[in-house]
Order: C-alpha cells, then structure tokens, then sequence
C-alpha cells in the first residue's frame, strides 16, 4: 500500500510542482458500499501548489486527473481533491 502511494506522489510530482502533498487513503471507510472492492482505492489528495493555485481550479483537477489516468482506469475507485 505504502509503495503505491509513493507511485502516485512520485507521478504528480513528475508532472506538477507543488510545495506539499498529503494523501489519504478513505478506502476502509467504504466498506460495505455496493461496489466496493478491496482492490480499489478511495483517495483524498491535499496539495499545497502556487501553480495549481495559479491556474483555474478546473484545469488545475484536469492536470491532475490526467497525470493520475491509468490508476484511474485500474486502482482508484474514488478521487477528492484539495488544492491550496
């Protein structure tokens, strides 16, 4: 688990400068939901960015959201993002 939240911080920050970025993972609060799997991850990502911050909040998640595609197809079930 540790190892592919590493991936991730280590993907957005490839593409995306930032000064700080915490991620969460809400997974187990799911469990239970109609399609929860185990194998899927619920994340809240927190980051702190000039530029993210520069750049209007909806290109700013379209940047990330890009950056994260393939997880997107394949790991994460759920994304919320806090830019500050």
């Amino acid at each position: 688990m540790e190892n592919y939240l590493d991936n991730i911080k280590k993907k957005l920050k490839n593409k995306i400068s930032f000064e700080n970025l915490e991620i969460v993972d809400n997974s187990q609060k799911h469990k239970g939901h109609k399609f929860f799997s185990k194998d899927k991850y619920h994340l809240h990502l927190k980051i702190k960015s000039v530029y993210l911050k520069s750049i209007s909040s909806v290109n700013a998640q379209r940047l990330i959201m890009s950056t994260l595609k393939d997880d997107l197809k394949t790991k994460i079930h759920a994304l919320e993002i806090t830019i500050e």
